[in-house]
């Protein structure tokens, strides 16, 4: 990787199913059912995996239409392999790609948690409040009264 530590391999794709939703939760993100997991990869517009000696410990994921729209999803490294700049790799290798094949006027977006906000400023990516915009989401089997309360189904 690029003087990082020769240990650490970063190859263009995605994982297995299993260990996508491995790599989720041992990194604190919520896990997907294999279902999902197993319609959502195949759809990926450009992934990563980082390999150290051979296991994969981290990827990252771009969806989207591949003209207007874009989201860089499912960033994540494994805990015991964090602080050694891998996060940053995965973000270099996603940008260069979007720099390369997304045309100009493309939106890309991403939902960043904590103090990852400050490796997203790294590569471009602006809070959307400036812009009197929110993000917002739903998650799907999990239903929300008219009040606006989440009811767990």
């Amino acid at each position: 990787m690029n003087g990082l530590n020769d240990s650490y391999e970063l190859s263009v794709g995605v994982p297995s199913v299993e260990v996508f939703r491995r790599l989720r939760t041992d990194a604190g993100l919520s896990d997907k059912t294999p279902e999902a997991v197993t319609l959502a990869l195949p759809n990926t517009w450009h992934g990563v995996v980082v390999h150290h000696e051979g296991n994969p410990v981290g990827m990252g994921r771009i969806i989207g239409d591949g003209g207007t729209a874009f989201q860089i999803v499912d960033i994540c490294v494994h805990p015991a392999h964090q602080g050694r700049g891998l996060g940053t790799r995965i973000m270099a290798a996603l940008t260069e790609e979007l720099e390369r094949r997304a045309p100009a006027t493309a939106y890309v977006s991403l939902i960043a948690d904590g103090p990852a906000r400050f490796l997203y400023e790294k590569y471009g990516f602006a809070d959307t409040a400036v812009h009197d915009s929110i993000g917002m989401y739903r998650v799907m089997g999990a239903s929300t009264d008219l009040s606006g309360s989440r009811v767990e189904p």
